[in-house]
Parts: structure tokens; sequence; C-alpha cells
């Protein structure tokens, strides 16, 4: 079962650094070099020059080791005088709708894939673990918060949370994409005891950073092999977390469209007679109102087997419905029913290799909202534009649960959890 506890967090002391705003970052895999610059202006105590800084690579992690450091001397950066869960609400708004998602931070305990109750749903890549695992070494700090989601259809583990604030005055920051971040300190006992109890029969589910959890595992391993002071409560055992009730009415998983070159010419016509073999086909209209009206017929079904495909050569949209799984089950038997039924996996395996492989070697860009699909349609920098449902709680959970990994960039957990809100020392 699920090892969840409170701990002394490591936070930015506000009469040193000024606003919370100015400090803190997204996590390090969706900083680009404009937004790495940004954030470097903000404040010389920003946590990018920890988590994603601009060194060389030869001195980047000793360099924030050394800088980590410094601020602990300087008081810029103090740990927590008593153990704490951290309660923290995210407010955005996606496409003119304002939505809450609440969680809470804390030490989970590490336990490989498959041996315990932790699941993954993404593959990983070794460089950015190899990446993570530098910086582990050299600063002994967990950073940034792995996003993790449980199952709680009655909300209780939150509500328990709740129930344990004492300052209702929360620390406040706002990120560069408008995101407003709340955070209260619980350190009640009591709260602890009963949010542990709770916890300790779900099973927890990674949205996001898969490579940093595989990061911490092996650096566990590491720190064991060297021998030394070591039990099973040392904190390099655990990882920090933000554990979200998969339940939670803030909780937005955004689709991930497909901006796919490859397919020059490629008319509406000619997709549709290609699709006809395995999907219903359905013009809904040219330019922005087909697109649209796509997306809406998409939305409207809230099911996997209707996708929508713009080809930009004649700027004409329609949606497809697949008729049937066998084509799917044959394609790729060695998936489980619920991998070979999501939209992406239909998307890849059987439109742009079964359907369309001949017509040339696609390569694809990712965007979340309509108005980078319509965008590029505009700009006409892709041939054809695919439009996909988003993945639910219930696939992530499904295929998860059966120890498989979802395809590529099938989930976008909108907005991500920030960095430098509090941190976690691992020794």
């Amino acid at each position: 079962m699920p090892d969840v506890r409170p701990f002394r967090g490591v936070r930015y002391d506000l009469s040193k650094v000024g606003a919370l705003s100015d400090v803190v970052a997204p996590p390090y895999d969706v900083i680009s070099p404009e937004l790495q610059d940004h954030l470097y202006r903000l404040s010389p105590f920003n946590v990018v020059r920890l988590e994603w800084n601009r060194e060389p690579p030869e001195v980047r992690y000793e360099r924030a080791a050394e800088l980590l450091r410094q601020w602990q001397r300087e008081g810029v950066l103090r740990e927590d005088a008593h153990p704490a869960f951290y309660l923290h609400e995210q407010v955005y708004q996606v496409e003119g709708q304002t939505h809450t998602r609440r969680g809470f931070l804390a030490r989970v305990r590490l336990e490989p894939f498959g041996e315990g109750n932790i699941f993954p749903h993404e593959q990983t890549l070794a460089g950015p673990k190899a990446d993570r695992l530098a910086l582990y070494q050299a600063t002994a700090f967990n950073l940034s918060p792995i996003f993790g989601l449980y199952p709680d259809p009655d909300q209780k583990i939150i509500r328990a949370v709740e129930a344990g604030l004492r300052d209702r005055t929360p620390l406040v920051a706002r990120d560069h994409l408008g995101v407003e971040h709340r955070l209260w300190p619980i350190t009640d006992s009591a709260t602890h005891t009963t949010v542990q109890g709770l916890m300790g029969p779900k099973p927890i589910f990674i949205a996001d950073g898969h490579h940093r959890y595989e990061t911490g595992l092996k650096y566990r391993d590491e720190l064991a092999a060297l021998g030394g002071p070591w039990d099973e409560n040392s904190p390099a055992n655990f990882c920090m977390m933000m554990l979200v009730g998969m339940n939670d009415p803030g909780l937005l998983v955004l689709p991930t469209h497909r901006l796919v070159s490859g397919f020059a010419g490629l008319t509406s016509d000619q997709l549709a007679q290609r699709l006809a073999a395995e999907f219903d086909v359905t013009p809904t209209g040219e330019g922005e109102a087909g697109a649209r009206a796509a997306w809406e017929a998409i939305e409207l079904t809230g099911e996997q087997d209707v996708l929508g495909f713009g080809t930009l050569t004649d700027q004409r949209w329609l949606t497809a419905r697949l008729r049937s799984d066998a084509t799917m089950d044959a394609l790729v038997p060695e998936h489980g029913p619920e991998w070979r039924a999501l939209g992406v996996s239909v998307l890849h395996e059987l439109v742009l290799k079964a359907l369309l492989g001949d017509l040339g070697a696609p390569s694809c860009r990712y965007v979340h909202l309509m108005d980078e699909v319509l965008a590029s349609a505009a700009a006409r920098d892709c041939d054809l534009a695919c439009l996909v449902p988003p993945a639910g709680m219930e696939h992530v959970e499904a295929i998860a649960s059966n120890l498989e990994k979802m395809p590529p960039k099938s989930t976008y957990f909108y907005p991500k959890v920030m960095t430098g809100l509090v941190l976690n020392p691992l020794r």
C-alpha cells in the first residue's frame, strides 16, 4: 500500500526574495530557451537556476548544487519547523472556462513499477533520466514534485486535508500562463494520521513526472549500495508528489492533436476514400467553420472512436467513426483492448501507418487547443490536421493497472505543477 507522509519542506523566505511569483518555474521539460530567459530576468533567486540553468553541461549540476547551498546558508531557502502536508490549489482557465484543481504535496515511498501500488502510464527515455539523476546526485534534493492521481469518488481525502487548515490565508503565485497557485502548510498531526489512513489502500497513478520517479528509484538504490546510515525512513526512500483525486472536478486532461507533415497534396476526397475502408466518413465543411464542426462532433460523442481530419491542401474537414474493433485487434494484438481502443492508438496504428503509410513518412507536431490547430491551418504549415478525443481518467487507470504504457502524447494534464513552491531534501 502507498506510504504517504508529511515532511519538512524547504521553502523560499519571501522576506528575502519578494513575490513568490518571481521565483517559481514550470518543470524542466516544458521550459523553452525563451521562457528560461524570462525566468532568469524575473529574479536572481528563481528556481530555474537550480532546476534547469543555462550553465554548460559539464558544470550545470555542480553550479545548481553550489547555488542551492548558498541560498540555504543565506536563509533564502529555509526548512519548515514542522512536518506538513501542503494543500495546493490551482485556478486556471481553458477556452473561457475557469477550473480549480485541488491536491496536496506529500512524500510518497518509492516502489518499483509492477511491485507495489504505484503505476506509470507513459514510456520513459534514457536521456532525461540521466540528466535528472546527475541533478539529484549533485543537489541531494527533489526540486519538483511528481504528479500522482488516486481514486476518491467521494473526495474524502482532500476534504480531510482541508479540515486541517488553521490559517486560511494562502501563499499565492501566478505563473507565466496566468495560472494562480495557492499553498497552505497543514501541520496538524491528527489530520496527518487521518489522511495517511485514507490513502493507505489507494493505488497511485503517475500523471506527470515518470522520468523523475524512475530517477528517484535509481538514486535511492545508489545511496543504499554505498552503505552508511540507512534505514527505511531515510528521505531518499521517498519522492515528493502532488496528489490529486481522479474525481476532482478541476482535473482536466487536454487532447493532444496532431499536425502531420509528409502527405503533400493530400485532398479531402483522397483521404475520405482511404478512410472509407474502416470508417464512416462525414464531411463537416471548410475552413474554421468546418474545423470547429468536426471538433464539436467529437466532443458530443464523448467516445474514442471518432477522429477529425483537415486536409490543408483544400482546407476541408471531416469526421471519421471507426466501424469495428476487429482491425485494431489484428494490427496490435500485443496490446490490451483498452490500449487498442484509444483514439491516439487508432490514429497512429490504423490511419497513419496502415491506411496512409504508403504516401510518405509522416512527422507530427503536437498542440492542445483548437486555436492552435486553426493557426496552423491558416498558415498551412502542415499537410493533415488530426483531431483526437482526450483520454479520460478511466483510460489511464485501466491501461496502467494492466501494466501497459499508453502511446506517446496520449495525455496532457494542464496546468503543470510548479517547481519552487516546496523543495524536498533527500538526505
